[in-house]
């Protein structure tokens, strides 16, 4: 039976891990409304604390940071929860302001159309 690794362990393994990996591109879908362009990725195994959004004139960054790396030999290892990144172009005529909701490990990102309103960045902040 393997022993169960402790809490200082988790966190160490997961600090190395972040320290060295490099986040994953995150495949999107993006349509835009009379409103918003809106963008939605899927960023499985992450909470809101872990989530950032950067609006710019010209892109939307987004990013979520590693959530747990636990020590494990892994058989077959080709994701990890978080290290996730992603900057998308916004089209003109968006950039007014910017809104992120998580939910059921998907992200949707709203840039408000309107002229821009300056860079900004967003926490997810937790419920």
């Amino acid at each position: 039976m393997t022993s169960r690794p402790s809490h200082e362990d988790v966190v160490a393994t997961t600090d190395a891990t972040a320290r060295s990996m490099t986040p994953q591109r995150v495949p999107v879908n993006a349509y835009t409304t009379p409103g918003a362009f809106v963008i939605v990725a899927p960023i499985p195994g992450v909470v809101d604390s872990d989530v950032s959004v950067e609006l710019t004139r010209q892109h939307v960054r987004f990013w979520a940071e590693l959530r747990s790396a636990g020590p494990r030999d892994y058989v077959l290892h080709e994701w990890e929860y978080g290290g996730y990144e992603r900057t998308v172009d916004l089209p003109p005529g968006y950039g007014a302001d910017v809104e992120a909701l998580l939910t059921s490990g998907q992200l949707v990102v709203r840039v408000l159309s309107g002229d821009f309103a300056g860079d900004t960045t967003i926490q997810l902040a937790s419920d």
